[in-house]
């Protein structure tokens, strides 16, 4: 045992716990009975009776597990009909699908990276994006969010032959709209792709496709979606979206996507039979905007008179800045208690360093707020 380390360890922790940064995991419990306004299962589809039987089919058919790298025995006829699928659903001409989101976005960043390639991204990109931009070793300068002139001025400054412009279509933490359109124009002007996140769009905008879908960037040459069937498609795992050629260069260059187990048949087989529901039931993407507007508006009325005010977001994410963390973890310890999961998002999670509790609409959500729940003045 290395003492040093232990010591540095425990100093560490101490650290964070006097500044209300401690994390700490807590088991969930099947039917937990507790308002979730915490998961990101939007759509209500991760114990959807369909997707729980196309993954028990599929691992009855292909085993638990994908058996090895994609590259190797990992691909199935499974894997293959989700990224045809996905690509019809989002609008883009091909898919590649990862074993997660954050794998995604470190993959399809490192491949096209490099010394020769800028690196223009959004002040609150996810952090599977920074990961990326650090693995990549490209040089990488941030604009103000969602600041489309800040992002022009650091694209015309360039000397790399190479750029990208890396966002979020609904940010994961403010849960706002980037300026889609905008950016594509940059990109169109300066000669640069476009990577955009589309983690909190998939199944929840563009009647459940996308931010993407049914505009200008869907199939632009220009455009790469990064998405995770993690969230609202109720399975695991991610996928990068774009041209042929973008597929072509991932999986002769993406490390997250080569030397990795190919995501497991279960998940391929869920994820396919979400994408399906969202096309047989669209009610289910409709109750979640009238869910999302009537949080939102529940909200704003519970914190109206208090020194605290809502940032509403454009998709399924309510998001309350709070003024230290220590506040945001007594909160989120008083809704628990009071019958109410919500999110906790602390310093490093959030971009801007402001502590606030993050509160997701689902299509599935029934359930008041309990009243003996009010806002802290």
């Amino acid at each position: 045992m290395s003492v040093s380390m232990q010591r540095w360890v425990e100093q560490q922790a101490s650290a964070r716990a006097r500044r209300g940064l401690a994390r700490e995991l807590v088991p969930r419990a099947p039917g937990a009975d507790l308002l979730d306004l915490a998961s990101n299962d939007y759509l209500g589809l991760a114990t959807h009776t369909r997707l729980a039987l196309a993954a028990a089919e599929a691992t009855a058919l292909w085993g638990t597990g994908a058996t090895s790298s994609r590259l190797v025995t990992g691909t199935t006829l499974l894997h293959e009909q989700l990224e045809r699928e996905l690509a019809r659903l989002v609008g883009l001409d091909t898919a590649l699908v990862y074993s997660s989101g954050y794998l995604a976005n470190m993959g399809v960043l490192t491949a096209l990276g490099g010394p020769g390639t800028l690196i223009v991204a959004d002040a609150h990109a996810h952090a599977s994006m920074i990961d990326g931009f650090r693995l990549s070793r490209s040089r990488t300068e941030t604009f103000a969010h969602n600041d489309l002139d800040d992002a022009e001025r650091l694209l015309g400054g360039r000397s790399e032959p190479r750029a990208l412009i890396a966002v979020e279509s609904i940010f994961s933490v403010f849960g706002d709209e980037a300026p889609l359109a905008g950016l594509l124009a940059l990109a169109e002007r300066h000669d640069a792709m476009l990577v955009v996140d589309e983690a909190h769009s998939v199944g929840v905008a563009g009647h459940g496709r996308g931010s993407i879908a049914g505009t200008a960037l869907a199939g632009h040459p220009s455009v790469i979606v990064t998405a995770t069937l993690s969230k609202a498609l109720g399975s695991q795992g991610g996928a990068v979206l774009g041209p042929d050629w973008v597929r072509s260069q991932l999986v002769n260059r993406s490390r997250s996507f080569i030397f990795d187990t190919g995501l497991a048949p279960a998940s391929a087989a869920a994820a396919l039979a979400a994408i399906d529901v969202i096309r047989d039931e669209p009610w289910r993407v409709e109750r979640l905007r009238a869910n999302a507007t009537a949080l939102s508006t529940g909200l704003a009325a519970v914190l109206h008179g208090t020194r605290l005010a809502i940032d509403p977001g454009a998709g399924a994410v309510q998001s309350i800045p709070l003024p230290t963390a220590e506040i945001a973890l007594s909160c989120a310890r008083a809704a628990r208690a009071a019958g109410i999961q919500v999110g906790c998002f602390r310093p490093p999670s959030v971009p801007d360093g402001v502590s606030r509790l993050r509160l997701t609409a689902r299509a599935t959500l029934t359930r008041p707020v309990p009243s003996t729940f009010s806002a802290p003045s």
